[in-house]
């Protein structure tokens, strides 16, 4: 596996595997990697990457002042040592002043789908990662990129900014790795307590009581998104953010449930935030 730091080594080597025919793919991460970053190395291969590219860059940027930046979890010699067991090709490493120099000013803003819910609360947020991402596009320049479904609006987010922007790669998504108790992997899952690791799953047997509902025939919002926090308030111990019913490609309250619909929800277990959703098909 290569390794590199700069922009100019980046490119180097990625042009240098396009010369001999191959196929790039990329997967950006923040690093303290889990199996679920691990998935979207093999979701990038069965879409016909055949040279991936991973980095990792804990981006400053999405972060709000009173987030988790400093605590973020890293831990660089375990991820390396993971990577190297994918197969990866390239490892894209960079410090901060690589990806923001002095005097860096241009921020990406996808205007509607950011808007609503992690828009809402963590103002910012999706400029820093649409700035980050279009960045590393440029950067990397692959030809497929790989995300993971657990973070959906991220995921429309960063879908919008490529249609609108006409960026030329394709997105490939893989669907959300869970723990055995069904808990979606993070890497802020390391901050929970055992007490609190023991509440986490709260938040994913809501949303599946959502998802229940809707299919024994309850379609209204208010009804469905009244018994997931129900759900939650038995549990106890975990404060809700939120626990909604949306319509994926709005991230607002549907109109009907003639449509896809999508179980979003973010909670606080102690100090730590997690999301889960759970997409649920036009029936």
């Amino acid at each position: 596996m290569q390794t590199t730091g700069t922009i100019d080594d980046t490119r180097s080597a990625v042009r240098h595997a396009r010369m001999n025919g191959a196929v790039v793919g990329f997967v950006p991460t923040m690093g303290f990697l889990h199996e679920g970053h691990l998935s979207l190395i093999a979701v990038a291969r069965e879409a016909g990457a055949t040279f991936v590219v991973v980095s990792i860059f804990v981006n400053p940027t999405q972060f709000g002042p009173n987030e988790d930046f400093l605590r973020y979890p890293r831990n660089e010699e375990r991820d390396r040592e993971l990577l190297e067991k994918a197969g990866v090709d390239l490892l894209f490493l960079p410090p901060v002043e690589v990806m923001y120099p002095d005097g860096a000013n241009t921020t990406v803003h996808v205007g509607g789908v950011s808007g609503p819910l992690e828009g809402e609360r963590r103002p910012g947020h999706f400029d820093g990662v649409a700035t980050v991402v279009a960045k590393l596009f440029h950067i990397v320049l692959p030809d497929l990129a790989a995300f993971g479904r657990k973070d959906a609006q991220q995921c429309a987010v960063i879908e919008q900014m490529v249609r609108d922007l006409d960026l030329p790669v394709r997105l490939v998504f893989g669907e959300t790795t869970r723990e055995p108790d069904s808990l979606a992997m993070s890497s802020r899952n390391s901050y929970l307590s055992e007490a609190e690791r023991a509440k986490a799953p709260v938040l994913h047997r809501a949303l599946c009581a959502g998802e229940e509902a809707i299919a024994r025939g309850i379609h209204e919002v208010a009804g469905v998104e009244t018994l997931m926090h129900r759900v939650v308030a038995e549990e106890g111990g975990v404060e809700i953010d939120y626990l909604v019913v949306i319509d994926p490609k709005t991230f607002e309250a549907p109109e009907d449930f003639e449509r896809d619909l999508l179980l979003a929800g973010a909670v606080r277990v102690g100090r730590t935030r997690l999301i889960d959703n759970i997409r649920v098909p036009r029936r």
